[in-house]
Parts: structure tokens; sequence; C-alpha cells
């Protein structure tokens, strides 16, 4: 098993910065693939962000040259740094590990960019 909790959500004006962060404990050695997918009302799930353990990252083109995903292994964290930060960005921000078996979900963390 494998446990999420993140923090660092919260209300931002556009234009502003945020950095969530996603601690994992339980079952470390079993995680490959950490990142975060994020869902806005009445859209679908996107993958935002997606970090290896060697740290190479993928994000969705929506977000490429703003967002910036790491992770310390050390810590079992992963972080997503969010700069310039828009409306359209606004969501519920979820973390996830993929094991073998199965993936695991942080509870999510509300993101809100507005004036």
């Amino acid at each position: 098993q494998v446990r999420l909790v993140e923090s660092g959500g919260g209300l931002v004006q556009p234009g502003g910065s945020l950095r969530l962060s996603c601690a994992a404990s339980g079952s470390i050695s079993r995680i490959g693939f950490m990142g975060w997918y994020r869902q806005a009302p009445e859209k679908e799930r996107e993958l935002v962000a997606s970090i290896t353990r060697d740290g190479n990252t993928n994000y969705a083109d929506s977000v490429k040259g703003r967002f910036t995903g790491s992770r310390d292994n050390a810590k079992n964290t992963v972080y997503l740094q969010m700069n310039s930060l828009k409306p359209e960005d606004t969501a519920v921000y979820y973390c996830f590990a993929n094991t073998q078996f199965r993936t695991y979900w942080g509870q999510g963390t509300q993101v809100t960019v507005s004036s």
C-alpha cells in the first residue's frame, strides 16, 4: 500500500505562483512514475505532469513553460511548481503514484486562480 498526502493548494491571482507537494509513505520501493493530474468542474481528469524515478518529466501542452515537476526520492516527495497561473488552471489537483500493480491517488488539493 502507498499513501499520498498533498499540500500547497489555495487561492491565487492570475499571474501568481503556487507550489504543490505530495509526500508518499508505505511501499515506497514499489513506486515508479509519480506526478499530477487535475480535474476542473464538468471536465475530465487530465494529466498535468509525470515524473520518473530519475526525475525525467513530461507535461501537458497547456502547462509547458509554466509548470515544473520535480521529485526528491530521499524525502519520497514530488512537487509541482506552478508559475504564471491562469484562471483556466483552476481545478482540483491530484497526486498519483504508479506501481507495477496499481495507481494510488492523493486526496486532492484545490487550486483556484481568480482576481
